[in-house]
């Protein structure tokens, strides 16, 4: 199957767009650079436009989900939008009883630990994603020529949230399973991936120009662990959508060791988290693949020399690959100064 003819790739509005240039390895017009999280708690639009809505309610009212997506791309002159959503959006959708909790993340209102739990899982169905479609028109409708990135957690991430209810510091209930009970362990992989692939599809369908996959938590495991029993998982969350030709991005952080693993699962462009020099990942990745990264957050706050003497070694790290977009090594603080993010956003296009 192939776009329809008024996505945004096919019509003509993104697929010259820098983005998507840098993304198939291509020499783009201008250094295209997003932000993770750059859609949030950062900006006071944001704060004011949330007030009095959960979390996972704002993700599903189409046209709040659309109009924060729109927030930072109007602020920051950023080169894509990233959908705003969360990874465990399609449990919530499917009918997983989760709830993001303030100050503590994703909580499932029971974990899922043996046979029945994973028996018992629903189904996501087709009708369930409408509210993502239509929030992705929306968003699309406004974007113009600026590509809208798509957004899944990875199999090993919204698992990890489902065996252990809620987050944690060394995942050892997911890491666990995947030895003591391998096959209840495939299972669950198998659920988590279809689940994610149906989302990424239903946003890529809708109008989304690329897609990236989350593994928030692959940092966690040594790279026999997730070659064996977790890379199959992530490569069918992604054959839900090979056939639609968008380019796709994996990221996750601590990953350093799992790069090449990660880029076999069958990605086009490999985020790279802020603990590795991008000329080192290229190293490691054989110099072959377009990369995404991988600006310190933790410098946002830094004076501005200092970020800006980083961000223009990042730029040149990241030119010795065969294409570059600019990002961060993970997400924006909540605390960041908006406008240093405006700033840094018109520094990568000027170099």
């Amino acid at each position: 199957m192939t776009l329809i003819s008024s996505h945004p790739l096919m019509d003509g509005r993104t697929a010259n767009s820098p983005l998507i240039t840098a993304y198939r390895g291509g020499a783009p017009s201008r250094r295209p650079i997003w932000f993770m999280r750059q859609a949030g708690r950062s900006l006071p639009e944001y704060r004011k436009l949330r007030e009095g809505t959960t979390m996972l309610e704002s993700c599903l009212l189409p046209a709040m989900a659309a109009e924060i997506t729109l927030q930072p791309v109007r602020r920051h002159d950023v080169d894509a939008a990233i959908f705003f959503s969360d990874i465990v959006i399609p449990l919530k959708l499917a009918g997983v009883g989760v709830d993001i909790v303030p100050g503590v993340g994703p909580v499932l209102d029971a974990p899922i630990r043996t046979a029945k739990d994973i028996a018992a899982l629903p189904e996501l169905t087709d009708e369930a994603l409408d509210p993502i479609r239509e929030a992705v028109a929306l968003t699309v409708a406004e974007l113009g020529s600026t590509p809208l990135i798509g957004f899944a957690g990875a199999p090993f991430t919204v698992a990890a949230y489902m065996v252990e209810g809620r987050p944690s510091r060394d995942h050892l209930g997911p890491r666990t399973m995947m030895h003591a009970q391998p096959e209840l362990w495939a299972e669950l992989m198998n659920w988590a991936a279809d689940a994610s692939g149906k989302f990424l599809r239903a946003q890529i369908e809708a109008g989304a120009s690329a897609a990236q996959l989350f593994d928030s938590w692959a940092g966690s495991l040594g790279l026999a662990d997730y070659t064996n029993h977790v890379a199959p998982a992530s490569s069918r969350a992604l054959d839900h959508v090979r056939d639609l030709g968008v380019p796709l991005i994996h990221f996750g952080t601590g990953t350093s060791e799992l790069l090449g693993a990660m880029h076999d699962v069958g990605v086009d462009v490999m985020g790279v988290d802020y603990r590795l020099p991008l000329d080192e990942a290229n190293r490691r990745l054989g110099g072959t693949v377009p990369l995404q990264g991988n600006i310190d957050p933790a410098l946002l706050s830094a004076p501005w020399e200092v970020l800006e003497q980083h961000a223009r070694e990042v730029v040149r790290a990241g030119s010795t690959a065969p294409s570059h977009v600019v990002n961060l090594g993970h997400g924006v603080p909540p605390g960041t100064d908006p406008a240093v993010l405006t700033r840094l956003v018109d520094l990568i296009h000027s170099i």
